[in-house]
């Protein structure tokens, strides 16, 4: 293995992380919106208050998984520039490792927000009438 191998990686990590903070930042929006509107004490919003927690945790450590991932491919390429094979060998796969997590926590945090969005499309269909599947 050769430094370019974890070099790969950086440009993949770094949109990762550009998406993770994008999620964070509309989350944040959101929240907010919430918090200002008038009907903050509504059943739709307090059924979506445990789905956002879990959401701002789980983008948490989604983005801290992912500058672990990050900072570890880095110390591999730098043990790799400083000819310690191995190291940057086990640096690399703890990397690897630590990306495929934050992965499944953005998997996660995707399935709770659809399950918020759920909440609204129901409480549109009680309130409209329209048809219940």
């Amino acid at each position: 293995m050769d430094i370019t191998t974890p070099a790969l990686l950086f440009p993949a990590i770094s949109l990762l992380l550009l998406a993770y903070t994008n999620r964070f930042l509309t989350l944040a929006q959101v929240i907010r919106q919430l918090h200002a509107a008038p009907a903050q004490d509504s059943a739709v919003v307090m059924r979506q208050i445990p789905g956002l927690k879990r959401r701002i945790h789980l983008i948490q450590y989604m983005q801290s998984f992912g500058v672990l991932s990050f900072l570890l491919c880095a110390l591999a390429m730098l043990a790799l520039f400083m000819h310690g094979e191995m190291a940057g060998k086990v640096l690399f796969g703890v990397s690897i490792v630590a990306l495929a997590v934050s992965l499944v926590l953005s998997l996660l945090e995707v399935l709770i927000s659809t399950n918020a969005l759920w909440v609204v499309v129901e409480d549109m269909q009680r309130r409209g009438g329209g048809p219940q599947d």
